[in-house]
C-alpha cells in the first residue's frame, strides 16, 4: 500500500528545527505554498486550527497532523522528520520526530478520512519509521513511502 498517489516529493523534508507545533506548522505552510500555490499562513493555520481540536500525535513519535484548505483541488500528503523530536500532546507521551502531513479539500469528506486511514496503517509499521528515521535524505524518505512492499516481495 503506497503512498505515490498522495505524497508529493517536494512536499518531503529532512531535519526540519522547530521547538513547538505552531512553528512546524508555520514550516509545513512555506514548505506546502509554493508547491500547492496557497498563501503559506493559510496552510500553517489551518494545520493550527485542527490541532486545537485535538492533538493529531499517533504515538511512538508519529504525528499526523491534517487540515482541509479551501480551493485545494485534490488530496496531498507530505513529510516532515524533525531534527528534534517535539512535544505534541501525544497519549504515550513521546515526543514527535515524524510528522506525515495531510491536506484535503473541504469536501473531500469520506476520502479523506480514507486517505487518513492508508498513512495510519503505513506508519504503524515499526521497521517502516525505523528506516524512515534512519534515512538519509527526502530523496530516500520518498522512495520508503511511495514503494509498495506487498508489490516489492511478489
Amino acid at each position: 500500500m503506497d503512498l505515490s498517489d498522495l505524497l508529493l516529493p517536494e512536499l518531503v523534508a529532512v531535519d526540519v528545527s522547530a521547538a513547538i507545533r505552531k512553528a512546524v506548522f508555520t514550516q509545513i505552510g512555506a514548505l506546502a505554498a509554493p508547491v500547492l500555490g496557497f498563501d503559506a499562513r493559510v496552510i500553517g493555520d489551518a494545520l493550527a486550527a485542527r490541532e486545537k481540536l485535538g492533538s493529531t500525535a499517533f504515538g511512538g513519535g508519529v504525528a499526523i497532523p491534517h487540515a482541509r484548505i479551501d480551493g485545494l483541488d485534490r488530496l496531498v500528503a507530505g513529510t516532515v522528520r524533525l531534527a528534534q523530536p517535539i512535544d505534541f500532546g501525544a497519549v504515550d507521551d513521546a515526543p514527535v520526530d515524524l510528522l506525515f502531513v495531510l491536506l484535503s479539500p473541504p469536501k473531500a469528506g469520506a476520502d479523506h478520512l480514507k486517505a487518513l486511514a492508508r498513512i495510519a496503517r503505513r506508519v504503524r509499521d515499526r521497521a517502516l519509521v525505523a528506516k524512515l528515521r534512519g534515512a538519509g535524505s527526502r530523496d530516500a524518505i520518498w522512495a520508503l513511502l511511495t514503494s509498495d512492499e506487498t508489490r516489492d516481495a511478489a
